[in-house]
């Protein structure tokens, strides 16, 4: 069934992107539960297994049913386009309780038996210390699951940021949104999602978040009832390698054709990246990663493109396919 987003005016001039440190953190705590987001993740599950072991995440798990509301204020669109994870937690500990117990109640009421439940009885019974109980969950589990790991996650998401806006500005928004994922269709100013239940939304001037996610995937989300904005989070470009370690793969034939050194930056820039990025990742020296760029990205196999202060390298479709180790490589063997 169709989730139906309608845009006016106002709302086309309101569409923004923004990377949020806190979504990603829900999100995570959100995948540990649910083995259909697992199958990018095994070694970020493997690597926090102990750190997981030692949270106590059942409160946030109860209010996040595989269908139906989950409370919007530990999780709030981002205050920025790239908002740092202590002045978003710091926003969910503001947060009103009355209007917090209002959010909870409906988030229990999509579980039968959760609201009944022991735990959910408490969250009822002091809105006040739910929102200091699982704001406090929520920054351990961002120190536990998510900061280890945060500069690879927002190199990648700010990299799609870079690419969309580029998008954004060739083909305009209507041309972008479908482009985001599969499952968006864009129509006479009304966004559409493939969804569980049709519902319509009127986005009245507010316009759009979108968030591209690393722990969302496979699902398209979409929510905040009003008074927050609307929000859209779709899975990031480049998911598949984000977890790979650069000489994971490094086909031996690009080894031979560059040299193995920029063969290494050829193949890590599966996943885009800036000079300190993939220095850090390949244990190189920033000037030597920074040679091995101009070289490439003068042989046309790598493009930049700015994102605030940052810059990012991605490959060309040549580099795509040198550095997959076919096409033009295994040509010149």
């Amino acid at each position: 069934m169709p989730f139906h987003l309608r845009f006016g005016r106002d709302d086309l001039l309101r569409c923004r992107f923004a990377v949020s440190p806190l979504w990603e953190t829900q999100e995570a705590v959100r995948t540990l539960k649910r083995p259909d987001r697992h199958a990018y993740h095994p070694r970020w599950l493997r690597r926090i297994r102990a750190a997981g072991r030692g949270l106590d995440l059942s409160a946030l798990w109860l209010l996040m049913p595989r269908r139906g509301h989950s409370p919007d204020f530990l999780g709030p669109p981002p205050i920025g386009p790239a908002a740092r994870f202590e002045e978003e937690i710091a926003a969910v500990r503001a947060a009103d309780p009355v209007a917090a117990g209002d959010d909870i109640a409906r988030a229990l009421a999509c579980t039968p038996g959760a609201a009944r439940s022991p735990r959910g009885r408490a969250l009822l019974a002091d809105p006040a210390g739910a929102v200091r109980e699982l704001a406090d969950t929520m920054e351990a589990a961002w120190h536990a699951l998510v900061e280890p790991d945060w500069p690879r996650l927002r190199t990648l998401l700010e990299a799609d940021v870079a690419h969309h806006s580029r998008r954004l500005a060739e083909v305009g928004l209507g041309g972008v949104l479908p482009e985001l994922d599969r499952r968006l269709s864009w129509d006479a100013e009304t966004l559409t999602v493939e969804w569980r239940d049709e519902h319509v939304r009127e986005l009245s001037g507010q316009g759009l978040v979108l968030i591209p996610s690393v722990f969302t995937w496979p699902d398209v989300v979409s929510g905040f009832e009003p008074p927050w904005q609307p929000t859209l989070a779709y899975p990031v470009r480049g998911i598949a390698a984000l977890w790979a370690e650069p000489d994971d793969r490094t086909p031996e034939s690009l080894v031979r054709l560059l040299g193995r050194g920029r063969a290494r930056v050829l193949a890590a820039l599966a996943v885009p990246d800036t000079t300190s990025g993939l220095a850090h990742r390949l244990g190189l020296a920033p000037s030597s990663v920074s040679a091995h760029l101009t070289a490439l990205r003068g042989a046309g196999l790598l493009m930049s493109r700015r994102y605030g202060h940052r810059v990012f390298y991605e490959c060309t479709p040549l580099g795509i396919a040198l550095g997959a180790g076919g096409g033009v490589a295994q040509e010149l063997e």
